[in-house]
């Protein structure tokens, strides 16, 4: 999350007005994250979050994504649900942008990462997949294998960030436009579920958040996005104990075919380097003036490294 369009007092109020939910008495904006500008709001009838809409998200995608948190809420996953204006719809503007406000939850991210979180994790996702299972909306991922050569072609200065870069990236994707599965099982998907996109009291899991690249693709590209997410250390070393809690967790819930365990080293590179060149994109069009964190697009070359080194799903702790 971030902040990238500002909210002026008259436009709150006139956007809160349309609720039922009192008057607006608090708008603190959120710096988390790089896709949307979000904001704790405090109302006369309690905590919210708002949500403007900017960048990559499609105007089209936001029923998706807004019918999911519904759809997931009902079915036990802790998730925001979207509150709804009088007219009944989720979805309405502020300052030019579509903008929702969805419920509060409670807990924080955390900022160390222990084995004990990934564990919950690990359950939690699996919990997702199941739920999700009969959502009957679809929406592709625009970020997936078939996006990361225009994606690539769009940072032409990736070997001003690391010299050998581009070259790597191009070999890396080659490699992967060939040998991507299309086989596997399918299903919705978070597709960015990072410690700041989960809350936890002490090391209970209470909330998933950040729906915004939910989609429908391959059900143990999630699990790969979750390792690479989850089970690094900050000196770049990849913890085995986290990876092993995790997948056992999640296999609790939801079986892994002998399929995806197979595949899931060259899902997890590909997550990698999906991050790596969306986390490149945003190092080189920082928005000037925008409350947003960018994020080191080298620390997911690392990642990408390690898991072109892996032969098998055992890496991961797995027997």
């Amino acid at each position: 999350m971030a902040v990238y369009t500002h909210v002026d007092p008259a436009s709150l109020d006139a956007f809160v007005a349309t609720y039922e939910l009192g008057r607006a008495l608090v708008l603190e904006g959120i710096s988390e994250g790089v896709e949307n500008s979000n904001f704790r709001l405090v109302t006369e009838r309690g905590r919210y979050i708002l949500t403007l809409y900017e960048k990559r998200v499609d105007p089209r995608d936001l029923p998706f994504f807004l019918d999911l948190m519904d759809h997931l809420a009902a079915r036990g996953v802790p998730c925001p649900t979207p509150i709804r204006a009088r007219d009944g719809g989720a979805l309405q503007r502020l300052c030019g942008r579509p903008a929702a406000i969805v419920s509060y939850l409670d807990g924080a991210s955390v900022r160390r990462v222990e084995a004990a979180h990934c564990a919950a994790l690990g359950q939690a996702l699996a919990r997702l997949h199941v739920a999700g299972a009969d959502f009957s909306r679809v929406r592709p991922n625009t970020l997936s294998v078939a996006s990361w050569r225009g994606l690539f072609e769009a940072c032409p200065g990736a070997d001003q960030l690391l010299a050998g870069l581009a070259g790597e990236i191009e070999t890396e994707l080659d490699a992967l436009e060939r040998a991507w599965p299309d086989d596997l099982p399918h299903g919705v998907i978070h597709a960015d579920l990072f410690p700041d996109n989960v809350f936890f009291a002490r090391h209970a899991l209470t909330g998933i958040i950040d729906f915004y690249f939910a989609c429908v693709d391959i059900v143990a590209y999630d699990v790969a996005i979750c390792l690479n997410a989850w089970c690094f250390e900050p000196d770049g070393a990849f913890n085995i104990t986290k990876a092993r809690l995790m997948l056992a967790a999640y296999r609790s819930e939801r079986p892994f075919t002998a399929h995806e365990l197979e595949a899931l080293p060259l899902l997890a590179r590909g997550a990698a380097l999906r991050f790596l060149l969306t986390r490149l994109f945003d190092w080189q069009n920082r928005v000037e003036g925008a409350l947003v964190a960018v994020k080191d697009p080298l620390e997911y070359l690392h990642k990408l490294r390690f898991h072109r080194g892996v032969s098998g799903p055992g890496a991961y702790g797995l027997d």
